[in-house]
């Protein structure tokens, strides 16, 4: 059975973000927003499961930000915030957990102590939650005149997680089914129990306009974080065939490259740029054309382990441009496919990833059609370097 449960919230379409992409799955320093919480639930040693909840049509989305964590099965949300929950909350009741911490995954920074604190809370109550004071004066108004000010005495902003023992929040939203209530603590309260206040965290905002976004980037690089930059190329000629590899896609083609491994001239050339920039060797560091473990290897093995080694490093990758140097096949109809293909490899967003293709206008071996080579450049921050 699971004690304790962190349930995320991740159904919302965020429309003041005013993107295509849900807010909680755009990129923040190479993973998505949503990750960020997921990751510190999953590594809490007093969270014994982590469930979120979704819009159905950005399962796609979701599958792409979780991938390789350990998480229940996501559960579609409804209309509004409060029946998400309580679809959530529904969804536990075969395990029925004693606890429950309810969370916005647009919240991505957020720590051990607070979630110690909620729980160590909640041993004394049937609810509590984080909050912080309001220290700005506060204003009604109307067509953009003031018509009275608040006192901000008594006042606290709310945050998530918010905490709860099972039995009684899952009891509160049945009751207030058909109520849209502000938050969950609003709910409980709805019902005569009392929640506790506990001290909040500033760092622990919720991202919900560009300009939350553009500042949980800035938070999370530091005043200490370094950007480098690394080059890398490759080349193979062509031989007897009819496929080739590129960017991790096969493609049907009357030849093939002459390599070692599968000639993906594309993702070498990105592997290199990426251990350049960690000044970590080259491909031939790891995996030395005379290893036959490597023979007709395909290489997206090579790509997965640069990635690895930035990680190790303490870096993220901020961006890929890549360009393939060859007159066929055309790279413009392929690029799309290669793109999606490179960022699933490398587990970076799409926008991370540019993929040119260009000709030498008959000059040289590419122009001779002889073969194709690649130039990349990659991007990586490290953070506190």
């Amino acid at each position: 059975m699971h004690s304790t449960v962190a349930l995320v919230l991740a159904g919302g379409r965020g429309n003041r973000m005013k993107t295509v992409t849900p807010k909680q799955y755009l990129d923040l320093g190479g993973k998505p927003v949503l990750r960020w919480c997921l990751e510190a639930f999953i590594a809490h040693p007093r969270i014994d499961a982590v469930r979120v909840v979704i819009s159905p049509e950005d399962r796609h989305l979701y599958d792409q930000a979780t991938d390789g964590l350990e998480l229940l099965s996501p559960i579609d949300g409804g209309a509004y915030r409060q029946n998400s929950v309580k679809n959530g909350l529904e969804s536990l009741v075969s395990t029925s957990p004693e606890r429950v911490l309810i969370h916005d995954g647009a919240r991505p920074f957020i720590k051990a102590k607070l979630i110690d604190d909620l729980l160590d809370s909640l041993l004394e109550t049937t609810g509590t939650i984080p909050t912080l004071p309001i220290v700005n004066a506060l204003k009604t108004g109307v067509d953009g005149e003031v018509t009275g000010t608040v006192g901000g005495d008594g006042l606290w902003a709310a945050q998530t997680p918010q905490a709860f023992l099972f039995r009684d929040i899952l009891g509160a939203h049945r009751v207030n089914a058909n109520d849209n209530l502000s938050d969950d603590a609003a709910v409980l309260e709805a019902t005569g129990l009392k929640v506790k206040m506990i001290e909040g965290d500033v760092v622990n905002f919720k991202i919900t306009n560009p300009d939350d976004l553009i500042f949980a980037r800035r938070l999370l690089m530091g005043e200490n974080s370094s950007i480098r930059v690394g080059i890398g190329f490759d080349a193979h000629r062509f031989g007897h065939g009819d496929f080739i590899m590129l960017c991790g896609i096969k493609i049907p083609f009357k030849k093939s490259l002459v390599a070692h491994s599968d000639g993906d001239v594309g993702i070498h050339s990105v592997v290199d740029a990426l251990l350049g920039a960690i000044n970590a060797g080259d491909i031939g560091t790891y995996f030395p054309s005379s290893d036959c473990r490597w023979k007709n290897v395909n290489s997206d093995l090579f790509l997965r382990k640069a990635v690895e080694l930035v990680h190790e490093q303490g870096a993220h990758i901020v961006h890929v441009d890549l360009t393939i140097i060859c007159n066929q096949p055309s790279i413009s109809v392929l690029r799309d496919q290669m793109r999606t293909r490179m960022s699933e490899i490398m587990g970076i967003s799409l926008r991370q990833v540019s993929i040119k293709g260009k000709s030498t206008d008959g000059l040289g071996f590419t122009g001779r059609e002889e073969g194709i080579s690649a130039q990349a450049v990659s991007t990586i921050c490290f953070v506190n370097a």
